[in-house]
């Protein structure tokens, strides 16, 4: 899969993704937040087959069907395979500790056995974080470990107050 970036001054950003079975999509995101989706027609890469026209809202909908809740879904899945093992979502509060701090503070490996997978901000996701990554105030963290761990990663997060 090949994926590329274009900035579109005035406009937003154009993405053009060549799938594994060499389909050519490409997406606008527009700043105000719509999107206009193009699949090519495989003999003409010039010649767009079929365009999809999405407000901010649509495109909302859309983010939350492929980003977050499909991530969490995966890891629910690999949950169920591996026996002891369990994934859970942790609001970052406002008022938590960890609220504009780098992941790595939280210290969540090291004290809970937990290992954080994600982080969800809104329609974004950080797949991967690294302990830099800074939290922000209503962030998601996915993370997978056993039931303790989870219950410590919880009570972790939480405001001190």
């Amino acid at each position: 899969m090949d994926l590329e970036e274009t900035l579109l001054p005035g406009v937003g950003v154009r993405y053009e993704l060549r799938t594994r079975a060499g389909q050519v999509i490409g997406i606008v995101l527009g700043r105000e937040g719509s999107a206009e989706i193009a699949v090519y027609d495989r003999r003409d890469p010039d010649r767009a087959s079929t365009v999809l026209r999405l407000d901010p809202e649509e495109v909302d909908a859309v983010a939350d069907l492929l980003g977050a809740p499909r991530l969490t879904q995966r890891f629910a899945d690999l949950s169920r395979e591996v026996p002891g093992l369990r994934s859970g979502r942790f609001p970052v509060e406002g008022d938590s500790p960890f609220a504009g701090r780098p992941l790595g503070e939280t210290r969540a490996r090291t004290l809970t056995g937990c290992s954080v997978v994600a982080i969800v901000r809104g329609a974004d996701v950080v797949p991967s974080p690294g302990p830099g990554d800074l939290l922000e105030a209503g962030d998601v963290l996915v993370a997978i470990g056993s039931d303790a761990g989870l219950e410590q990663l919880q009570r972790r997060l939480r405001p001190t107050g």
